[in-house]
Parts: C-alpha cells; sequence; structure tokens
C-alpha cells in the first residue's frame, strides 16, 4: 500500500451539512410535519437548531412539543421525508473526490449520522456515494442511538473495531457541536466541516480545534 497522508484508518462523517446539502429537504419535511399536528410553525431560518441535533429533540425544543407529540411529530415527519424530502439532497463539491483519496488509501469509511439508518443508506445511495463507504450508521427508531456518543462507538464497530480498542485511530467529521460534543465525549479526534450548517463558534466552545473549510481540505487533516 502506498504511503498515505492519512493518520487515522477509521473515518467517520457526519451526513447533512458535511456530505450533503440536505437543508431545504428536512426543512420541507418538518414544516409539513408540524402543520400536520396542527400546531404553529415557528421560524426555521436558522438551519442550525434543527440541523444536526437527534429530531425529538428539534420537536421539543424548537418546536415546543410535549414528550408525547414530538414521538408522534417524529413518525409524521419520517413518512413525509421518506416521499419527498430525501430528494432534495446534492453533494457537496469535492466530497466524492476526497471519499475516494481516502479509500485509494485503504482506510476504513462509514457514515455516522442523528438521521434514522435507513434514511441515510438511501440517501448516500441516491447521492451516488455508496461505494466509497464501509458502513452507514444512523439512529433507530427506538431512539436510544440518537447521540453522537453512543453512535461513534456503534459506527466503529460496524468498521470491525471497537473504540476502546482504535480510540487513537479515529477521527469525525462534522459540521455541528452534535459532532464536536460527541468525539470529545468518546475521545477520539474531530474535524469541523466549516463549509456546513453548524456555527464554527459552538464548535469551537465544546472543544474543536481544527477546521476544513471546503472538504478537500479535510483530507490534510485527518
Amino acid at each position: 500500500m502506498k504511503n498515505s497522508m492519512v493518520k487515522h484508518e477509521y473515518i467517520l462523517f457526519d451526513l447533512d451539512g458535511t456530505i450533503s446539502k440536505s437543508a431545504e429537504g428536512i426543512r420541507y419535511s418538518l414544516e409539513n410535519a408540524i402543520k400536520e399536528m396542527g400546531k404553529p410553525v415557528p421560524d426555521l431560518s436558522d438551519y442550525t437548531l434543527y440541523i444536526g441535533p437527534p429530531l425529538l429533540d428539534t420537536f421539543l425544543n424548537v418546536c415546543h412539543f410535549s414528550k408525547e407529540e414530538s414521538v408522534r411529530g417524529v413518525e409524521v415527519y419520517r413518512e413525509i421525508y421518506n416521499t419527498k424530502g430525501k430528494f432534495v439532497n446534492t453533494a457537496y463539491d469535492d466530497v466524492e473526490e476526497l471519499l475516494a483519496k481516502i479509500k485509494a488509501d485503504g482506510k476504513k469509511i462509514a457514515v455516522c449520522s442523528s438521521k434514522y439508518e435507513q434514511f441515510a443508506k438511501e440517501i448516500i445511495d441516491i447521492l451516488g456515494l455508496s461505494r466509497y463507504f464501509d458502513a452507514v450508521c444512523g439512529s433507530n427508531l427506538e431512539g436510544d442511538r440518537k447521540d453522537k456518543k453512543d453512535l461513534i462507538p456503534y459506527a466503529l464497530k460496524a468498521l470491525g473495531t471497537t473504540l476502546e480498542k482504535d480510540r487513537e485511530n479515529a477521527v469525525i467529521i462534522g459540521d455541528t457541536f452534535f459532532d464536536t460534543k460527541g468525539a470529545v465525549q468518546t475521545g477520539i479526534d474531530f474535524v469541523g466541516a466549516n463549509y456546513g450548517y453548524g456555527d464554527i463558534d459552538k464548535m469551537i466552545e465544546a472543544g474543536g480545534k481544527v477546521f476544513a473549510d471546503t472538504p478537500l481540505e479535510i483530507y490534510d487533516l485527518i
């Protein structure tokens, strides 16, 4: 194998705002789910409020639904997203070139997203990027795998290792402080995608130190 500039063996990518430009599809699905629930639609112009956090938390904290309403809101959202929202997706420029370079180096690559896992897999297929990923990992319907601190060990297991064994050989790339927080909580490295939807100041506050302004810059940082 040729010498690689990539020092990590296990590369985890967030999906929305890191690999895919998905804001419009998410906003459409959320807005229509809220309307279907008969609730007033809050100001959704700030994507950082609902792209990145677990979906249940969005209904609780952004829409101010009760716990029971939020659970139902997630179900309605997923119905709408499955038929319309997931198709409003494009990959960021040069993401495929980045993935191809990492893959050529023989590294293991996974999606590590709080999005429902089946949707994450379908979106990677829609984007035509499936061949670059060894695993696509996301949340489950039960809601016990929605935070990055739980998703990171799950993704590493899907890549054939464990957090305990390869903590120092793993890195996650993401665009929100939820990704940063998950990296800090699990002790793996983090690279911020400063071209995504998140707030760099919040990522720095959460412990982020390394940032890329374009997808191709990521290669030299992992």
